[in-house]
């Protein structure tokens, strides 16, 4: 479980996240839609411990995310906004490289299969990332976080620079793991994305966590609606 308790975290006289409190379940998507500066990438890095709360707790299965960060990271898979990657190595030697860091040995034909169910087409597998658009750089960070294997998922704007087709295919990935037992939680301007992928979804604005609500209780509309509200208000 994803467990955020009484947490506030400032930079100097900028007060980033303020009083927050979050539970995320196995199982479940939790999204988080907010402006940039509304503190969703500040509460993910608390979770991956490089942040340090000043008050309150961070915790993944009950383990502090600072104060043992290497014991949290071994259980996350994280894919970033900006993925970023060897660019004279290909897209598979990119993937095997970094599954060898966190102990993983996959067979070639297992990386392939990564790849191709992260969307990256077969063709592209063998080429250097040096000519990747950004969306095939994606889809490659995103196949690094799957191919780990991971209880929890953190994802911060996981579908930049992915076309629809693509976006797609990572929503119904994070079904997939989720209904396998996956922890997932996902910060995202992507209204629409975060209706259609998450079960829960929280609004952040200014550090402080405005509203909290099940999608199955309201539609892309209404969300888009509510958000707007919050914002503008």
């Amino acid at each position: 479980m994803i467990h955020i308790q009484d947490v506030s975290k400032s930079f100097k006289d900028n007060l980033a996240i303020q009083n927050l409190n979050l539970e995320v379940k196995k199982g479940e998507i939790l999204g988080l839609l907010g402006a940039n500066g509304a503190g969703k990438s500040t509460t993910i890095n608390m979770l991956l411990g490089f942040l340090k709360p000043d008050s309150g707790t961070v915790s993944i299965n009950e383990i502090d995310t600072f104060k043992n960060v290497q014991g949290v990271r071994e259980q996350i898979g994280y894919i970033p906004e900006n993925v970023n990657l060897y660019p004279y190595l290909t897209g598979i030697e990119n993937l095997d490289y970094f599954c060898r860091l966190a102990g993983l040995n996959y067979s070639k034909d297992e990386l392939q299969d990564f790849l191709t169910v992260c969307g990256l087409q077969s063709e592209a597998h063998h080429q250097r990332v040096s000519g990747y658009s950004k969306g095939m750089r994606q889809k490659v960070g995103i196949a690094i976080a799957y191919a780990k294997n991971a209880e929890v998922y953190l994802l911060d704007e996981p579908a930049s620079g992915l076309d629809p087709l693509a976006s797609n295919e990572l929503s119904k990935l994070l079904k997939k793991l989720a209904s396998e037992g996956a922890i997932i939680l996902m910060a995202s301007h992507d209204i629409f994305r975060v209706r259609e992928v998450c079960h829960r979804i929280g609004i952040l604005k200014n550090g402080i966590l405005v509203k909290e609500l099940h999608s199955k209780d309201v539609s892309a509309n209404e969300l888009e609606n509510l958000y707007l509200e919050f914002m503008q208000n």
